[in-house]
């Protein structure tokens, strides 16, 4: 038996035996980190952030232990399940599809279901374009680059309420999907970066109206629906988070010095099952002769269990693969749940 297939052996089996021995301990942090983050949230904010409490006074306790019972049971559904990418796939779409009726209903007037009733683009580049424009306004900036911090580029894959639309758009291919070239990736995203950046300081040097730019962060967000209805559903990869969104730039640079990454096994057979499954073409032959994903990898996990050797798998300093990926899915999913209950516009 060769040195792979004894690493992807202990993996499997001290995966099997966590997951059946300590089942209940994950499931236990997940509802306290969730339940803990939100009465913090709940407390420390001066204005009711949680819709319960907006519409019946200290109901938010109630949804407190809703949002944490759901998100046991997200989490024990996910540590269990012999693949996540469906599951991933649909709580993620459920966070959007929360976040952007809340949005529709407050734009319809109905102003409790926004967060301050005071209207933002909800458009990820304005995470770092809108406070470079007003000069204030850094709570997204703040919320994006904590949950980084904690769980590194899985913030792209797992809880950007635009990335659900790509996700969705590149699963509409049957076929496999192609791959993106390095230069789109590579050249093509820090150059819009550069470009938003600029663009929005010389906006606000300039005293350029609100109007001015809404529109040219309205057309940017068009811009981005239709290179998904276009090329994501034609190539089967996320080309609008891989190419154009300028933060999924950041959260992959920040995911080169995070603790948490993926790694490859040495006795890969390059047989290709990850390449298909990884809609961030982050799995080309040359990554995984490196042993590693490249640059637009976002923690997802989908090619983790395509692999038919196990030789795939999380790694954080002092955890097995078995270990990191629980405790990843440990934190993703109160991060999520948390998301679902407080992130509005």
């Amino acid at each position: 038996m060769s040195k792979g297939e004894r690493w992807a052996n202990q993996q499997r089996n001290l995966g099997l035996k966590i997951i059946k021995s300590n089942d209940w301990k994950p499931l236990a942090w997940i509802f306290c980190l969730t339940a803990g983050l939100l009465v913090w949230a709940r407390q420390a904010s001066p204005l009711p952030v949680l819709l319960a409490d907006r519409y019946l006074p200290g109901g938010g306790f109630v949804e407190i232990l809703v949002l944490g019972a759901y998100a046991g049971f997200v989490g024990q559904v996910m540590l269990n399940a012999p693949r996540t990418a469906r599951i991933r796939a649909r709580t993620w779409s459920l966070f959007s599809l929360v976040f952007f009726v809340q949005f529709i209903l407050g734009l319809a007037g109905l102003e409790r279901m926004l967060m301050t009733g005071d209207l933002h683009l909800p458009i990820p580049a304005l995470i770092l374009a809108g406070p470079l424009y007003r000069g204030h306004g850094l709570f997204m900036p703040i919320l994006y680059g904590s949950t980084v911090l904690l769980v590194g580029p899985a913030w792209c894959s797992y809880l950007c309420y635009i990335g659900a639309w790509d996700d969705a758009a590149s699963r509409t291919r049957s076929d496999p999907p192609v791959t993106i070239p390095v230069w789109a990736t590579h050249v093509l995203r820090p150059f819009l970066l550069a470009a938003i950046v600029c663009i929005a300081l010389v906006l606000r040097s300039q005293g350029a109206s609100v109007s001015l730019s809404a529109g040219l962060a309205i057309g940017f967000a068009l811009s981005g629906a239709a290179v998904m209805i276009s090329l994501s559903r034609r190539s089967g990869q996320m080309v609008h988070c891989t190419v154009v969104c300028p933060i999924g730039l950041i959260s992959n640079l920040i995911g080169r010095i995070s603790p948490w990454q993926v790694r490859i096994h040495q006795g890969c057979t390059l047989c290709g099952n990850c390449t298909r499954a990884c809609r961030y073409s982050a799995l080309k032959p040359i990554d995984l002769q490196l042993g590693r994903p490249g640059l637009t990898c976002t923690l997802c996990g989908d090619c983790i269990h395509q692999c038919p050797h196990n030789l795939i798998g999380y790694r954080f300093p002092g955890l097995s693969s078995s270990q990191a990926r629980t405790v990843l899915l440990v934190l993703v999913v109160s991060i999520h749940a948390v998301f679902l209950g407080v992130a509005r516009i």
